[in-house]
Order: structure tokens, then sequence, then C-alpha cells
């Protein structure tokens, strides 16, 4: 007994990252925080998620996605691919990637293992955070067992609005 609490200590020291933390996200699979969990009486995205409507395939180049993008009322869109969601861009990204090739396709540009999103559970500070932070007006709300399976989305206006911020 004594070893065993001697190990979990140094081990405390040593890997400040949980093991069982740590091979789940490697699995892509995003646990609650504590910090998640201590924010669960606060607003939640899931009280302002709405259904995604609006995307692009992952295969479109990047002029194609501009032009798209340029049409739209819309200046955030979602990257989709066969698993599902695996970035998000905006009008302004867009631009600056022209100068870099026009041909390129959305695919060879966006991470999907680290895109901007948000779980139904989060709060939405959090994601008016992630939001400020990429430079984005929509965020994809993802699945927590599945980080490319998208359950819906979060404006910036449905967050405002969650808050009582008028456009006036």
């Amino acid at each position: 007994m004594i070893a065993n609490l001697v190990s979990l200590f140094i081990a405390s020291k040593l890997q400040k990252e949980p093991i069982y933390e740590g091979l789940a996200m490697q699995d892509g699979i995003h646990l609650p925080t504590a910090e998640t969990r201590q924010r669960f009486g606060q607003r939640q995205v899931v009280t302002v998620m709405q259904k995604a409507n609006e995307s692009i395939p992952a295969e479109m180049t990047i002029k194609e996605a501009l032009e798209l993008v340029r049409s739209s009322a819309f200046r955030t869109w979602l990257v989709m691919d066969g698993r599902g969601v695996v970035g998000v861009i905006n009008l302004a990204w867009l631009e600056q990637e022209l100068e870099q090739g026009a041909d390129k396709k959305l695919e060879e540009l966006v991470d999907p293992l680290s895109f901007p999103h948000v779980h139904a559970d989060h709060g939405l500070d959090l994601a008016l955070e992630r939001m400020g932070a990429k430079q984005v007006d929509i965020l994809p709300v993802v699945n927590r067992a599945d980080v490319h399976k998208v359950e819906g989305i979060v404006t910036l206006r449905n967050v405002l609005d969650a808050y009582g911020v008028n456009r006036a």
C-alpha cells in the first residue's frame, strides 16, 4: 500500500496530465475537464446551439471556396470531408491563403486534429473566447466521442443574444 502511494506521488510530480486523459485525447475522445464540470450550472452551448446547415467540402479549392464565401451572408464556414468536420475557415483567412496558391485544396490547409470547436456542455464564455482567438463567428459543436461528428453550431450572434447584447 505504501509502495502504491509513493508511486502515485512520484507519477503525479513527473506526469502533469493523467495517463487516461492522455490516452483518450490520443484516441480523439475529449473528456470533460474539472473546469468544465465546475461550469455546469452556468450558461452552456447546448442552450443556444442550432442545426449546422452550411458547410464547404474539403476537396474544394481556395479559389472556389472564396467565390462561395464572398457571395454568402456568412463569413465563416465549416470544412467537411467524409469523416465530418475537419476545420473552420473565414473570409479573411481564405483571402490570405489565396496569395500562396489558388488551386490548393482546403484539406491541405486545415488541421483535422486541431481546429476550433466546442462541446455541448461547454460554457458560452469558452465559445466566445475560442471565437475571438480564431477570429471566427461560427464554431462547430462536436461530439465528445468523435470530434468530427457535428451536433450543431454556435454563432457569435447566439452567444451575444444569450447575454442580452442587442444589435442596436
